[in-house]
């Protein structure tokens, strides 16, 4: 064969095959899932978040037809297991759960992360984790009002511990100091466990766990539990008061869980993983799993959650920047 009707029957099958991939596209949007899906969770076993995503895993499988097998990928605050899932190919087979740390708050408190929250798409939100300003026992504080008096008339006398900078425990902690004009030494700690316990063995006298990790210590009588730090009381804790009741205006700040999948993830999708979210979440045996836990579980779409997160962006942002705040 002579080189030019070589090179014209290569052109010819190039054009041919580049004329068939959008069908061929199609065709895999169509038959997804047809493999096991890996869900990425940013953080040890254990945790709030790989306990909702356990919770939700087997349910969205049953209705997908496919297993969705849990992946943890914790170290850094999040960032190596989300970097991770913003590399993956975007083909549907990965999801991340995604909360105001990883989508929100590093943003502002690095320097540099490998990331950007701009290389996910959002697929729906799942559920808060109320937060909860919780002290030793013996640490003398009776009440909230007491509590914030006692901070407010001693700067830099009472240390708080949390999970580590930039956890939505920490940045709730500089929301409430910004809000009261109080100074409370900030002990940050590599995770909820350690900074919990050194909390009942009276080596910091408070904290601020969310639900999923703190009811078991308060119901316990590890740690006494003095103010919800959210909008509304929680049903677990009916007798413990929020901030604003307290005293506090303006006041919310909750640790929240979103689910997410690399930027470019075909959009037919993005509809249908959303779908099969919010039905697993609401089934009735998933969501008394999951508000047993303490979680208050709020199921949304992906526009919602992408107008949700841009509202949180632009408060916390305005917030770490006012206080200075780094994780460098």
């Amino acid at each position: 064969m002579n080189l030019p009707r070589r090179r014209l029957l290569h052109a010819a099958s190039a054009t041919a095959l580049a004329s068939l991939s959008p069908w061929a596209a199609r065709a895999d949007e169509a038959a997804w899932p047809s493999k096991p899906i890996r869900w990425v969770v940013a953080y040890p076993a254990g945790g709030g978040s790989d306990f909702l995503a356990r919770q939700l895993a087997p349910q969205m499988g049953r209705q997908l037809g496919q297993t969705l097998y849990i992946e943890n990928r914790p170290g850094a605050a999040g960032i190596i297991g989300t970097d991770n899932a913003a590399k993956s190919p975007a083909d549907g087979y990965t999801l991340l759960t995604g909360d105001n740390g990883a989508m929100v708050f590093h943003q502002a408190m690095y320097k540099r992360l490998p990331y950007a929250p701009q290389d996910f798409a959002p697929v729906g939100f799942m559920a808060r984790f109320p937060l909860i300003v919780v002290v030793n026992p013996q640490s003398g504080f009776d009440d909230a009002r007491q509590w914030l008096q006692a901070l407010k008339a001693n700067p830099g006398r009472y240390s708080y511990a949390s999970p580590g900078i930039g956890s939505p425990h920490h940045l709730a902690m500089e929301l409430l100091k910004e809000r009261t004009g109080s100074f409370v030494v900030h002990v940050p700690y590599r995770g909820t466990a350690f900074a919990s316990q050194d909390v009942i063995a009276g080596q910091v006298p408070m904290t601020v766990l969310d639900t999923a990790a703190g009811l078991p210590l308060i119901r316990s009588g590890k740690l006494k539990a003095l103010a919800v730090m959210g909008r509304q009381r929680i049903p677990a804790l009916p007798n413990v008061p929020t901030l604003q009741e307290a005293g506090v205006k303006d006041f919310e700040a909750t640790a929240w869980q979103a689910l997410f999948v690399p930027r470019s993830t075909p959009q037919a999708i993005v509809n249908r993983l959303s779908a099969e979210m919010h039905k697993a979440i609401l089934t009735p045996e998933v969501k008394a799993r999951l508000e047993e836990f303490g979680l208050e579980v709020l199921p949304g779409e992906p526009a919602a959650l992408a107008d949700f997160v841009q509202k949180e962006t632009a408060f916390w942002h305005g917030l770490i920047r006012a206080r200075h705040l780094s994780a460098e």
